[in-house]
């Protein structure tokens, strides 16, 4: 038996009681279609097609598709405009559904937040930091729930997008293409020689240690994996990383780097996030705006593997592992779910 408290791997901030873990062999139910509601911004022709093919590619009840209209294009949303739109997705939010899909890769930001993180529990300045300070947390880090919006009045939010439809259609078929294969992979934790960045890898040896019964999980003091055919997981920490197209993701992999501005997605200095899907991975999260480097603010390894290996869907399981996520954004296939089990008939 795995506690969750093990692959927590003495992450700091996090306040877990371990009697009252799930041991990780135990499986997780995870999120469907009929949990999921779909944000669509009819301004943007390519936020229409990306809607529509999420829907019929995963079932969604044509009452779960939720239209806006707004400039589309522009990184950054105001407060004033994203809290009007707000009102408007959540009195056509049916009171079941625990999560959002959005269609669009612009606006990523609302004002100095997220757009996942908005849109998931609402503009909140506390979500926001000037300088290097930490944000408000989220209830929902670590949560054993399966319902987030009925437990803490959250619906983690994720951006299914691509800058062209064919980069949006190869992520959703990739993630529907994932469920309940349960892949044969490995995971790549790797302190890298950019120490800032190499923050969250104070704790990938205790995540290695404590996972190793479980699945293959390496450590590596290294820039980089290339020629890796296996990767279904890959955290690190560079402001770009190398070789990613030279490396095979499995269905449903999750991918990202501890940086600055991954996460803006209106381009950058520093590598975009849409670069590990392009590589094939199914989903990533990356910085909008200088978060500095708190683990608490990006994914941790540890809690992504317990929920994921369990059978949580993508957007549960990466949305878990974030303590402080107000300044990141989740781009991918939320539904995802490989190590789920057929539902019975």
């Amino acid at each position: 038996m795995l506690p969750l408290v093990l692959a927590l791997a003495c992450w700091h901030g996090a306040n877990v009681q371990a009697e009252a873990i799930s041991p990780l062999y135990r499986p997780a139910p995870a999120l469907t279609g009929r949990d999921l509601a779909v944000i669509v911004n009819d301004a943007d022709p390519l936020s229409r097609q990306i809607g529509e093919y999420y829907r019929q590619q995963r079932q969604i009840p044509a009452e779960q598709i939720i239209h806006l209209q707004f400039p589309p294009r522009q990184a950054v949303m105001s407060q004033r405009t994203f809290e009007a739109l707000k009102r408007q997705v959540d009195q056509q939010t049916p009171a079941h559904v625990q999560a959002f899909a959005l269609t669009w890769l612009l606006p990523f930001r609302v004002d100095c937040m997220s757009i996942t993180t908005a849109f998931a529990a609402g503009y909140d300045p506390a979500f926001c930091a000037k300088g290097c300070q930490t944000t408000r947390n989220s209830p929902y880090f670590t949560s054993e729930t399966d319902k987030p919006f009925k437990a803490h009045a959250w619906r983690p939010t994720m951006a299914v997008a691509g800058k062209t439809f064919e980069d949006a259609k190869r992520l959703i078929d990739t993630g529907v293409a994932a469920d309940y294969s349960h892949p044969q992979g490995a995971a790549y934790l790797l302190k890298t020689s950019d120490k800032a960045r190499s923050s969250r890898a104070q704790t990938f040896p205790k995540v290695a240690e404590a996972l190793q019964n479980f699945w293959p999980v390496h450590y590596l003091e290294q820039d980089y994996i290339s020629g890796r055919q296996d990767v279904m997981f890959y955290f690190t920490g560079l402001t770009h990383v190398p070789h990613l197209d030279e490396n095979r993701y499995l269905p449903g992999a999750i991918a990202d780097h501890l940086t600055s501005t991954g996460g803006v997605l209106s381009g950058g200095g520093q590598m975009s996030i849409t670069e590990w899907l392009r590589a094939g991975a199914t989903a990533s999260y990356g910085a909008v705006v200088e978060p500095c480097n708190f683990p608490a603010k990006f994914p941790n390894p540890g809690v992504v593997l317990y929920f994921y290996l369990r059978g949580s869907s993508l957007i549960e399981a990466y949305w878990k592992s974030v303590q402080q996520p107000g300044q990141g954004i989740f781009v991918g296939e939320p539904l995802a779910k490989p190590f789920a089990y057929r539902p019975k008939p």
